[in-house]
């Protein structure tokens, strides 16, 4: 927060302190002197001027002064810290800390251990099903079926290899997609003709003039990647075109689209943010998921 921020907080905040302090001392009666009414009436009932009772305002009192308090001790005054040094953040960092020292001797029990071995423990998937909710489901949904972009993590189609050790160096470094635009490179014409090739690699229906065409462009600037019979290639992160399953979606109008304009998917590194024996039952769970 910038100092003039800070300052206007802290002005507003004494402020509307002093103005609520004096409202409430200024509007006070401590005897009903003469038996007076406001002048409000409704249906018959009159509503008396009688001071407020004792109890009530002693309770207004108690209130200013305990809210005076907490601003002293804790942050609420612009960048003023607070007297106690509290902090939301701290307070996170210390329950975390003793939650991982509470848990990391199960945890490290299981990083001695392969994801081979332990990726059926009951213990290992509840835990590693905790922390994928919290880092995972965001992109891949709380059931791990992927959506549109994003894949689905239970089936045996994998990008980049579904091994438990191919998970965990994605878990660790993250992914970042590379397939170019070709519209400027093939034109609409060329786009129709590259997707009409890609339909007869899954076995639909296609005309014969462009899938002979497209056969042409597809060998000139796509077997690099996907290979020569559209296999594709996990150590590029090139999908398998022949199996049906399509991570921005199968239609014609779909596949076109990839191809005209590219795709520029990113996977997060988890690396820094998740600790070694955390991303080790996270890509346990993620593996037994498809196995």
């Amino acid at each position: 927060m910038t100092s003039f921020w800070s300052g206007w907080v802290i002005v507003l905040t004494s402020v509307t302190l002093i103005l609520v302090t004096w409202l409430l001392f200024a509007n006070r009666k401590r005897n009903a002197i003469d038996e007076k009414t406001t002048g409000h009436v409704y249906d018959g009932i009159e509503e008396w001027d009688n001071p407020l009772p004792g109890w009530w305002f002693a309770m207004f009192v108690i209130t200013i002064v305990w809210g005076v308090g907490y601003l002293i001790a804790y942050p609420g005054m612009g960048n003023f810290p607070g007297v106690l040094g509290w902090s939301s953040v701290s307070q996170h960092e210390q329950e975390v800390a003793v939650a991982d020292e509470k848990f990391r001797a199960m945890r490290d029990k299981y990083l001695a251990m392969s994801i081979e071995d332990i990726y059926q423990d009951p213990k290992v998937r509840k835990m590693g099903m905790r922390i994928y909710g919290n880092n995972c489901s965001q992109c891949h949904g709380l059931d791990a079926a992927g959506a549109l972009g994003f894949p689905n993590l239970t089936d045996d189609d994998w990008l980049y290899g579904g091994s438990a050790d191919a998970i965990k160096h994605t878990l660790i470094n993250g992914r970042q997609a590379a397939m170019p635009p070709w519209e400027s490179i093939l034109g609409d014409k060329g786009i129709a003709e590259a997707t009409a090739y890609v339909l007869s690699l899954n076995g639909r229906d296609a005309d014969a003039q462009q899938v002979a065409a497209g056969e042409k462009h597809y060998q000139t600037y796509c077997v690099a990647c996907h290979g020569p019979e559209g296999k594709g290639n996990p150590l590029m992160g090139a999908p398998n075109l022949t199996n049906g399953i399509w991570l921005y979606g199968g239609s014609t109008q779909q596949i076109a689209h990839s191809l005209r304009i590219g795709r520029n998917g990113k996977m997060p590194a988890f690396g820094n943010t998740l600790s070694e024996d955390k991303i080790h039952l996270v890509a346990a769970y993620i593996y037994g998921l498809s196995n």
